[in-house]
């Protein structure tokens, strides 16, 4: 009976760390990539809370090494586990979780804790990092507390890919009771701070033994930032890959969810037309996609895909993008979460900033998109619009699927919300679309404004059918109605 108890608690502790803690009737993590916590605190007041989003993403909150030309990837080079960064103090980090869990949005801490930084120089905190020595002073770290110096050549070798250097970044050793203490103790720190989980970065890179005794030992979330009692830290573990590695996802997912990385892969190869439209029909597990869907946390392209990959879709092919995001937002399998990058034009693109390496702040134009260097794809009217969708049609099923033809697609999710997709040809027909009678505002062309809409008009007959349109030469290949998208 004690081993009973023991194995249901622990298969409770780990769906718990699964769970993103969401405020009821939101859904999707926006990564706001290189934001000033300031500007996010903003941002979830002014933008994200009335735009049904759950939470956000930050860029890694800890000292990192300063590097000559202020590259995006200096963050992920740790000098110490103080929250100062050029996105703000610690004083700037609490204030921007209490304001955004009181706009019922959660903070999601890049949890860099896989290494140390891999050159010597000076931190943004103002603390020496010698990897040259192993030595951190500001933790402290000492050689003792690193693996072996090795390189990582062979992935098809588990013990190379978790015990060497990533990139010659040096390797914590997290075997060892001194930095599972730190490292817990960093986290337990922002959990008291208010957020409510952690991406971990490189966790393919850590046992998984490792990683349940550190996640293990985490406090349980704030309750004075909104959080149930005894809620647990959402985790969400990056296992990059396309499968066929000695480390898999499924190693990880007995301790929180993982980032599915073949899931923007596959979309990408789609929504270009170097795979049919019509296959998304079985989308889900038989994809190879992680099992079961709770276990996923789905992407079309991140800070790293979008640099590294060039089969994946990214801003700079807008209308397939679009497409592919809507598509990701209107099924149900996994957490969503949506990617807001800026401008960059090869691989070392640092972050917009002023002459001393300062980060500027994003502007906005007069249709919420942004200026200054920023993308801002969750500011696009057919991506946060589709997250309001996916939060209309939550609890059901795909359902009514119809293939028109191998680039155009459509389905309901039960009788709540209904999308159609072509990425090639027209659409002209009539559709059934399960919505009751009515007249519906097309939420990709337009909005649902004072009763009015400002795209698109849907009129759905007394048999849930409407005549659906989309032709290849209009700005987007796709249509979404929902309960909330109808005319008053």
């Amino acid at each position: 009976m004690i081993l009973i108890w023991f194995l249901t608690l622990l298969v409770a502790s780990v769906l718990s760390q699964k769970n993103p803690n969401f405020v009821q009737n939101r859904s999707t993590i926006v990564h706001l990539f290189e934001w000033k916590w300031k500007d996010i605190a903003q941002e979830c007041e002014d933008f994200l809370s009335k735009h049904g989003y759950g939470g956000v993403q930050i860029s890694p909150p800890n000292e990192n090494l300063i590097l000559n030309r202020r590259q995006w990837y200096e963050r992920y080079q740790p000098v110490s586990y103080v929250l100062e960064t050029r996105s703000g103090n610690e004083e700037d980090f609490k204030d921007m979780t209490e304001r955004c869990n009181k706009a019922g949005i959660r903070i999601y801490v890049d949890a860099v804790i896989n290494h140390m930084s891999g050159g010597d120089g000076v931190g943004t905190a103002g603390n020496k990092g010698e990897a040259s020595k192993k030595n951190f002073p500001g933790v402290p770290y000492t050689p003792e507390h690193f693996h072996t110096p090795c390189p990582i050549n062979n992935y098809n070798d588990a013990n190379e890919v978790r015990y060497c250097e990533l990139v010659g970044l040096k390797d914590l050793d997290q075997g060892q009771e001194h930095v599972r203490t730190k490292i817990v103790d960093f986290m337990n720190h922002l959990i008291d701070l208010g957020v409510a989980g952690f991406r971990v970065d490189a966790a393919k890179h850590m046992h998984p033994d490792d990683l349940k005794v550190i996640f293990g030992r985490l406090k349980n979330l704030n309750t004075k930032h909104g959080f149930a009692k005894d809620a647990k830290a959402f985790i969400y573990q990056e296992i990059s890959g396309q499968g066929g590695d000695a480390v898999t996802r499924e190693q990880y997912t007995g301790v929180g969810a993982v980032l599915e990385f073949r899931y923007g892969h596959l979309l990408s190869k789609v929504f270009s037309k170097r795979d049919k439209m019509r296959y998304l029909d079985s989308w889900g597990p038989q994809w190879s996609l992680v099992n079961p869907g709770y276990d996923a946390v789905t992407f079309i392209d991140n800070h790293d895909t979008q640099r590294s990959e060039r089969d994946i879709l990214t801003y700079k092919n807008s209308k397939p993008y679009k497409m592919a995001v809507a598509f990701m937002l209107a099924h149900p399998y996994g957490t969503g979460r949506v990617m807001s990058s800026f401008d960059f034009v090869d691989s070392e693109t640092s972050p917009p900033h002023d002459s001393e390496g300062n980060l500027i702040s994003p502007g906005f134009r007069d249709d919420d998109t942004c200026t200054n260097g920023y993308i801002c794809e969750h500011r696009w009217r057919q991506i946060y619009n589709m997250v309001g969708f996916r939060n209309v049609v939550d609890g059901t099923a795909v359902q009514n699927w119809q293939t028109l033809d191998d680039h155009q697609i459509a389905f309901c999710r039960g009788n709540k919300g209904f999308i159609a997709l072509n990425n090639e040809g027209n659409i002209n027909k009539k559709l059934h679309v399960c919505l009751p009678e009515g007249e519906y505002c097309d939420i990709i062309s337009g909005s649902l404004v004072d009763g009015k809409c400002t795209g698109k008009v849907i009129s759905v007959d007394g048999n849930g059918d409407a005549h659906i349109s989309i032709n290849s030469n209009e700005e987007d290949g796709l249509l979404a109605i929902h309960l909330k998208s109808k005319k008053q």
